[in-house]
């Protein structure tokens, strides 16, 4: 895993964040997440197929990462942010790979060992079992 320091800088140096199974509705952790996210300056990009076209806290959601990283480019997405069930995050890592993202970052309870081998032989850091929402907080209390 890697150290508080590694995760300070993760997200120091992003500043496109792809959330994966971000919701439409304010309840859900990833809505809120990806609130917080946009409000200390990320551009936050809504990867749902479910509300691919649709926009969510104002910001246009695609189907699939590699649709998301075609509209930020040329800039690439920083953190490919994954609110999916474990068993669902494999072909998720295979993608962050094939879209070259900086870091795999699974959400709290989300543990994946295949997916994050296939971020890091691909070159990502990974993060798994951690917030970035709680993660950014930290780093707002250090500095």
């Amino acid at each position: 895993m890697p150290t508080t320091s590694t995760i300070a800088r993760i997200l120091q140096d992003a500043r496109i964040i792809a959330i994966v199974g971000l919701s439409d509705k304010p309840e859900r952790a990833s809505h809120q997440v990806a609130d917080y996210l946009i409000a200390n300056g990320y551009r936050v990009v809504p990867v749902n197929p479910a509300l691919a076209g649709q926009e969510v806290l104002g910001q246009r959601a695609f189907s699939t990462l590699t649709e998301a990283a075609a509209a930020v480019a040329p800039a690439r997405i920083d953190i490919v942010d994954c609110f999916r069930k474990s068993d669902d995050i494999v072909p998720i890592a295979e993608e962050a790979v094939a879209i070259k993202a900086g870091c795999l970052w699974l959400q709290l309870d989300v543990v994946n060992e295949d997916a994050a081998g296939i971020a890091r032989a691909g070159g990502l850091e990974v993060v798994m079992d951690h917030c970035t929402k709680i993660e950014h907080r930290k780093l707002a209390v250090a500095a």
